[in-house]
């Protein structure tokens, strides 16, 4: 993890390292999906020449701004940008894809702006919905407890949404569907981990 991470933990900063190794050696370009304060977007930028970030936010893009990363920063709706098509040899979007109205349509549109042999990670938020999910998160309350005295919780500046339209077993079923071959994580923290790669 980076050092511009630490002293800004949280559950969705905890999780950045899934999206840092899914980077190929010799990754030229990454799109950061739902940017919001941008620190995900900063990482990338240390290993990838050439990073977009995306939010529908400005307010909170243009304090990511002025952190002078050196990024492209986007003020915009990732359904109907015009952002280049088969592009970006990594596409990340983390704790985003929620408010997003059509589940399958935005990872559809995700999968579409990923270049061929590129990877697209989501880390997400869904409802529990069984014995499985209810165990998971009791081990991410006593993570979330342990971390947050170790390293402080830090609260982001982007909108909050806490109402999830998919449990997470809806949202593995969709991502199947429309990711052929994904590879899927119910992670603790209270999030799901999806990493697909294009085929070339």
């Amino acid at each position: 993890m980076s050092g511009g991470v630490w002293g800004r933990w949280n559950h969705n900063t905890h999780y950045h390292r899934l999206v840092l190794e899914a980077v190929a050696p010799g990754a030229g370009t990454a799109l950061d999906v739902g940017a919001g304060d941008g620190l995900l977007a900063a990482e990338l930028r240390e290993v990838v020449p050439r990073v977009t970030a995306i939010d529908v936010d400005s307010a909170v893009l243009e304090r990511a701004r002025a952190t002078g990363a050196d990024v492209e920063w986007v003020v915009g709706d990732v359904m109907s940008s015009p952002l280049p098509e088969a592009h970006f040899d990594v596409v990340a979007s983390i704790a985003a894809v929620h408010h997003l109205p059509d589940l399958g349509a935005a990872l559809a549109r995700l999968a579409s702006l990923t270049a061929p042999g590129g990877a697209l990670v989501v880390i997400g938020c869904a409802k529990s919905g069984g014995p499985r999910d209810y165990l998971m998160d009791a081990v991410g309350v006593v993570q979330h407890q342990v971390l947050s005295r170790t390293r402080g919780h830090w609260h982001h500046t982007a909108p909050i949404k806490m109402t999830f339209p998919h449990t997470y077993a809806q949202v593995k079923r969709i991502a199947s569907a429309v990711l052929p071959g994904m590879r899927w994580r119910r992670l603790p923290l209270f999030r799901y981990a999806i990493v697909w790669h294009k085929p070339v």
